[in-house]
């Protein structure tokens, strides 16, 4: 079955279809989103934060983008899968971004590859694509810079920015992005940069306006019921499901409830006949004739 490619989604923005985006990190994940026709799974760096426990994006690494993303790949057949270029793999230099992002695709099967940055990283940009390497954008707020930015703040608000903003989109569609995500602005400035780029805008945090959305799925599933982002609407609850389930095993395993005679193996009844008349000879004998 062929994946999606990033001419079928360009073509999606052209048609005004919506485009719906969703984190996976893992290989049943990403088999149940891919069979649910999600046409974008982001293997984004936000496992840093929902899967290994850091307080930031900032500690991922290489090597934990590859281990992830190999299995959301092998997890999916149609869906175009993304890799997020994690920090410091690609700002230190084109030279840099060059080698990690070509491993990236080489050593995962990932169809493209996600970096954060507007205009100064046009020429990164560029040059990836030029060897072949298709990239998808990410401006607004940033988070590998959120020192910089100093916190996870809204970006865009004054007029001043806002035109940054809408210079950063363009610089990188003439650089050849096939896509770009817009994160955390206003709903009428996605609107506006959205319309000025022929390229998909993918929303987060961005409003209604965007030629797609996505979401980080433990967001959307409900899997942090201490902590729901504002851009983020839950559509389960699961961290309670899970809960409940969770003590019902262990009330399960403390009565004697589970395991059954459903959920264990059988035994002939002619071993255990020799089991019970002690004869050890004669069951080993068997085994070795079966051998």
């Amino acid at each position: 079955m062929a994946r999606i490619t990033i001419e079928e989604l360009k073509a999606m923005k052209r048609r005004g279809e919506k485009i719906a985006m969703l984190t996976a990190y893992d290989y049943p994940t990403a088999r149940i989103l891919d069979e649910a026709g999600v046409p974008i799974i982001l293997v984004g760096d936000t496992l840093g934060m929902v899967v290994l426990g850091y307080d930031s994006t900032l500690p991922v690494t290489m090597e934990d983008m590859i281990h992830h993303t190999r299995a959301v790949v092998r997890g999916s057949q149609r869906t175009h899968v993304v890799f997020d270029m994690p920090f410091m793999s690609y700002q230190s230099g084109i030279e840099d971004a060059l080698r990690n992002a070509g491993r990236a695709l080489k050593e995962t099967g990932a169809q493209s590859v996600k970096l954060e940055g507007g205009a100064h990283m046009a020429e990164t940009v560029r040059r990836l694509v030029e060897v072949g390497i298709p990239v998808m954008g990410h401006i607004g707020l940033t988070p590998q810079s959120v020192n910089q930015l100093s916190g996870f703040r809204v970006q865009g608000k004054t007029p001043a920015a806002a035109v940054r903003l809408l210079h950063d989109a363009r610089a990188l569609e003439q650089a050849g992005a096939y896509a770009m995500v817009l994160e955390t602005i206003p709903a009428p400035l996605a609107r506006i940069i959205t319309s000025k780029v022929s390229v998909p805008t993918i929303g987060i945090g961005a409003g209604p306006h965007c030629d797609g959305q996505v979401q980080v799925l433990y967001d959307f599933l409900g899997l942090y019921p201490d902590f729901v982002p504002k851009h983020s609407r839950q559509y389960a609850h699961l961290a309670d499901e899970i809960s409940q389930v969770v003590r019902q095993y262990l009330d399960d395993v403390r009565e004697g409830a589970f395991p059954t005679a459903k959920e264990s193996f059988a035994m002939d009844e002619s071993v255990l006949a020799e089991l019970d008349r002690g004869s050890e000879e004669a069951l080993l004998d068997e085994f070795r004739s079966l051998a």
